[in-house]
């Protein structure tokens, strides 16, 4: 919402207010369900290119951005989204979007005003239903601003690494009166059909669109909004590779356009990308083919904020960069964790041994900033966490040099746990010389869901597990005097829901159980974080050991056994959502099936 009340904002720096043709229609989708839609007209007769906005919110928030978008010469159509205010049907949660978008585009072509072509524009729900809807939108559609959005809703929004997003998901759905949709979630665990609506990674090839993908580096959709620029610009249709825009700054979720962010303030320059003033003004307009610009489809395809010492005006980083792809040529470096706490680019030694921690799911660690919607967000300082016995830390020494990490990171890990299934949560962090640890990423993993998001599997417990944390991406220069630091433990509440350590998925029965859980630091089980250093060769990276591989495992479409039997909502909203459908119990067998060998391998030891 607050990026379409920007916009307004420019429209109005470009052109003064003037009245708008407006009224409100009911547009037909193809199984009748009708969404009410508000048209904003330029004066005249037309034709006009049209400005598409589809919401959750509220149609009615955006009549001042309808008129001052229509004063620049564009038509301005602002729907609500299927069972939101003034339209029929059932919420359906993005599930319906792809249709409903396309349908709505297409009744866009059929007015009588309507002169072509059409732009859409949104962020977060508002960017999510335009990413639904590009998959073989019609010819009409020119060009899509899309900001802090995923095209692929479970993995970025509901299921992070497997592990629910709770405070997110919970505390959004119940404020949009959806929450009823939470019976859903539970029944569907893992990545299985019910899904697939929602999953648009695998329909690059469909887009045909130019395209800005707008993101922070604190953003909850932080590594969606990448991964669309990547899948748009190199897996596209025609119309769509080659003619992607990607900018990230360092802003929170709505956090664009101001310094402040979490517990840091960052340079003015940080409020916006060097771009020209009303970019997203002028590039709407060029898209609709109202104002055209040559120098919009010269610049670089992508602009990114390098986070640095905020305290210090001198400190590398802290500056906008600009490159022709992402991500740019980096070496993988390889910080190993060693005993007692070390982190360093050096082997751990025979023998290193493992560094333990207990996790009480009654007691988890809770959530300290990071990519959140509800909570606090962005960059907040961990020492509360570090300090608690459920989390343990590795650090490097002052760095001596700057140390730039521009790229997606990975925590590659060895662990055991006593327990068939615990998450892994990987922090890492900036420290300053005044001994602040200032978030700058994190992640998690479930390890039952460590060979994908399809399935889950126990561990053995007390076996050596290979795991994968994926923590996203990031820009950051540490400047000298700095550490970095890396602390692992098995939970971040109420960011995530806790794994009850006994198999059992959101909304199941669960029996939780404390678990032992260790990461391995030893010459046969080398544990590392991937740090992608562009200033750096590939050919200088220590490996040390072999490269972590992940097994394939068993694919199955698993719930847990707390989830068997349970079904979803029976009133249907249209497009198939709230449909009566009972969770597949095949998976749900076949997991109980692994956790009672997996007891009985306990037992006879």
């Amino acid at each position: 919402m607050r990026s379409t009340l920007a916009l307004l904002a420019l429209a109005w720096l470009v052109a003064p207010p003037a009245a708008a043709q407006t009224r409100t229609e009911m547009a037909p989708m193809r199984d009748g369900v009708r969404l009410a839609t508000d048209l904003y007209l330029p004066a005249g007769d037309g034709p006009f290119a049209a400005l598409l906005v589809r919401t959750p919110y509220d149609k009615g928030a955006l009549t001042e951005a309808g008129d001052g978008v229509s004063a620049l010469g564009m038509a301005v159509v602002v729907q609500d989204m299927r069972g939101r205010f003034a339209s029929e049907g059932v919420d359906c949660v993005f599930r319906c979007d792809a249709e409903d978008g396309q349908d709505t585009m297409a009744w866009i072509a059929a007015q009588g005003w309507y002169g072509g072509p059409i732009v859409t524009y949104g962020g977060s729900a508002l960017g999510i239903v335009q990413y639904m809807a590009a998959p073989g939108a019609p010819d009409d559609l020119a060009g899509m601003w899309v900001e802090v959005g995923t095209p692929t809703v479970y993995e970025h929004a509901f299921f992070q690494g497997g592990a629910f997003r709770q405070r997110m998901i919970e505390g959004w759905l119940e404020n949009q009166g959806s929450a009823f949709f939470l019976d859903d979630v539970k029944a569907h665990p893992t990545m299985d059909a019910f899904w697939e609506s929602v999953q648009t990674d695998g329909r690059f090839a469909e887009v045909n669109v130019p395209a800005v993908h707008w993101g922070g580096w604190y953003d909850i959709f932080l590594q969606g909004t990448i991964d669309a620029f990547r899948g748009y610009q190199h897996q596209g249709g025609d119309g769509a590779r080659g003619q992607q825009m990607l900018v990230m700054g360092p802003w929170v979720h709505g956090g664009w356009g101001r310094r402040e962010q979490g517990d840091l303030v960052f340079p003015e320059a940080s409020i916006a990308p060097p771009l020209g003033d009303n970019f997203p003004v002028r590039w709407v307009l060029h898209r609709a083919g109202i104002l055209r610009e040559d120098t919009i489809d010269a610049l670089d395809p992508v602009h990114y904020w390098v986070l640095g010492d905020v305290d210090d005006p001198a400190a590398p980083g802290n500056e906008w960069r600009s490159a022709s792809d992402w991500p740019i040529p980096t070496a993988p470096v390889r910080v190993y964790l060693g005993p007692d706490g070390a982190l360093a680019e050096a082997c751990p030694p025979d023998g290193g041994g493992s560094t333990p921690w207990t996790y009480d799911p009654a007691a988890p660690t809770p959530t300290a900033g990071g990519a959140n919607l509800i909570l606090p967000s962005g960059p907040h300082d961990q020492r509360a966490v570090e300090a608690r016995d459920d989390t343990v830390v590795f650090e490097t020494g002052p760095v001596d040099a700057p140390l730039e990490i521009t790229g997606r990171v990975r925590a590659h890990l060895f662990v055991t746990t006593d327990t068939v299934d615990t998450d892994v949560v990987v922090r890492l962090t900036d420290v300053y010389p005044d001994g602040r640890s200032m978030l700058v990423l994190d992640g998690v993993q479930r390890l039952s869901a460590r060979n994908g998001p399809d399935r889950l599997e126990p561990v053995t417990p007390g076996e050596v597990v290979q795991v994968t944390v994926d923590l996203w991406s990031t820009s950051i220069v540490l400047a000298p005097g700095h550490r970095l630091r890396v602390s692992i433990g098995s939970s971040n509440a109420p960011r995530f829901w806790p794994n009850p350590n006994d198999g059992t998925s959101y909304g199941g029965d669960p029996t939780p159980a404390v678990a032992h859980v260790a990461v391995h630091h030893a010459a046969d089980h080398p544990s590392w974080i991937e740090l992608p250093d562009p200033t750096r060769d590939p050919s200088s990276v220590l490996v040390c050991g072999e490269t972590p591989t992940i097994d394939a495992g068993v694919a199955a479409d698993a719930g847990s056994p707390g989830d068997a039997g349970r079904a979803s909502s029976t009133e249907d909203g249209g497009c198939g959502c709230r449909v009566t459908r009972a969770p597949s119990t095949l998976g749900g067998l076949l997991f109980a099936l692994l956790l009672a060998a997996a007891a009985l391998r306990r037992s006879a030891s």
